[in-house]
């Protein structure tokens, strides 16, 4: 085939370049050349390239601006190929970098807020568990009666000795239960009025601001769902914030619950008081008053933002909680200086005379007896049953030698035959501190300790409050 191929070209070069013969004559001689087929076909070739090289530098001498405008235009579309690329990844790289930050933005925002419900309901647990250690701050143990009973009033404790406050409520791992409190925007003022701030509760220790809450009033801006899908890493980013978030619900729940757990120590309170013939509501006023001038705007719960949280159920339950632990301090304040104890303790010790109607042991005669009487041996310790300022001591008529203390709100225990006074006048004495020994000086038939209770300059009955007391030591 290849040799059938050459055959064919060798025979149109033949055809087309026959052989030709060019003759020249010059002074009678002739002489003539030879051109070949091939030597013709390569000067034609060789014309031909010419000619097209020719053609070719006219065109580009002629069309050279257009040639050199034609590529600059193909040049700019490349270039701005090249930087429309370059822009739509660099707008991509922003766009995906920007939902990271505000995905991380909520995540810590969520976990911050999950933080600080955590504090504040530690912080209120707490105070709930110094209200327990408060209430059970003595050991009741049962006396024995032959026709009585012994009351172990237990020892002096020191830690009722100071209120207490809010500021301590904190936890082991550093949080408190403070979260900054602040009224919405409100009307403005008269102009001659003060400026005003409304907080609730002043917490010791501070948790701090808090960048915002993720479903909350300081939400981070929303990132398009379809950046999510593309995304694995912003979807798992997500997947964990809707998990913290869903905690956050939990706690929720919990903080209602420590609100009501606060809301019970209160009611314990004022349930002893009310066990020893007080009327809680009064005392309260007492206490409150005792603690000087209060006053300032009513601003209603509802227009309440705490910081940090967006979750409205749970700053509803914080307020509210915040509300009834500042109740609940101010009537530990005052239930502290509450006489709930016996003068003596132990098994050697009964009580030989109540409150009421008796027959007199010196006249024989139905009389009134004021107090109760523990009858013990001679020269043992009398203790202060709560803390207070020694207003009387000395004898008394047939008190015999006595020491009276004045607890404040208008509480007043007496101590009355005593062998020996071990305070004076003006004294401040805490609960379980020694006042006298006992004895049987002034109206007595043996050693033993008339005490007394006076409120509102009414004598009470003793056993109100020490019944009260073992109520809540049991």
């Amino acid at each position: 085939m290849a040799e059938t191929l050459a055959e064919r070209v060798w025979t149109w070069l033949h055809e087309t370049f026959p052989e030709r013969q060019v003759y020249v004559r010059s002074d009678g001689r002739v002489q003539f050349f030879t051109f070949a087929p091939v030597f013709q076909a390569t000067i034609a070739g060789l014309a031909l390239i010419f000619l097209g090289w020719v053609a070719f530098a006219t065109v580009n001498v002629i069309f050279k601006d257009r040639i050199i405008a034609a590529k600059d235009h193909r040049y700019q579309q490349t270039v701005q190929t090249y930087e429309s690329r370059v822009a739509d990844l660099q707008g991509s790289y922003d766009e995906v970098n920007s939902a990271l930050v505000t995905a991380e933005d909520r995540f810590k925002a969520t976990a911050d807020e999950l933080q600080a419900k955590q504090n504040a309901i530690i912080g209120f647990l707490n105070s709930k568990q110094q209200v327990d250690a408060t209430l059970t701050r003595g050991n009741a143990q049962p006396v024995s009666e032959g026709a009585a009973a012994n009351v172990d009033a237990g020892a002096p404790n020191d830690a009722l000795e100071a209120p207490i406050s809010p500021s301590s409520l904190s936890n082991e791992g550093g949080g408190t239960s403070e979260l900054t409190v602040s009224p919405q925007p409100a009307k403005p003022q008269p102009r001659a009025a003060k400026p005003t701030r409304a907080s609730l509760l002043d917490f010791g220790g501070a948790v701090g601001r808090i960048a915002g809450a993720l479903f909350g009033r300081h939400q981070p801006a929303d990132i398009d769902p379809e950046i999510i899908t593309r995304h694995p890493v912003l979807r798992a980013l997500a997947a964990q914030t809707d998990r913290v978030h869903h905690l956050g619900l939990i706690e929720t729940a919990l903080m209602a619950r420590t609100q009501g757990q606060v809301e019970d120590g209160v009611r314990e309170i004022r349930t002893v008081l009310r066990r020893a013939g007080m009327n809680p509501d009064e005392f309260e006023q007492r206490v409150a008053q005792a603690e000087g001038g209060v006053g300032g705007p009513e601003i209603p719960l509802s227009a309440v933002h705490v910081e940090g949280i967006g979750d409205a159920a749970f700053q509803n339950a914080y307020l509210r909680a915040s509300a009834v632990l500042e109740q609940m301090t101010e009537l530990l304040r005052g239930m502290r200086h509450v006489p709930l104890v016996t003068p003596v303790s132990g098994p050697s010790f009964e009580r030989t005379s109540g409150f009421g109607p008796r027959v007199d042991p010196f006249t024989g005669r139905y009389a009134f007896h004021p107090g109760i009487d523990f009858a013990g041996p001679a020269g043992a310790i009398v203790r202060a049953t709560a803390p207070g300022r020694v207003v009387w001591a000395d004898a008394r008529g047939s008190y015999g030698k006595m020491v009276e203390i004045n607890h404040g709100y208008g509480i007043h225990t007496r101590y009355a035959h005593l062998l020996s006074i071990l305070v004076q006048v003006g004294a401040t004495v805490g609960e379980g501190t020694p006042v006298g020994k006992l004895g049987s000086t002034g109206r007595s038939t043996g050693p033993h300790v008339h005490y007394e209770v006076w409120y509102d300059d009414v004598v009470r009955n003793p056993r109100n409050f020490i019944e009260a007391g073992r109520h809540v030591f049991q």
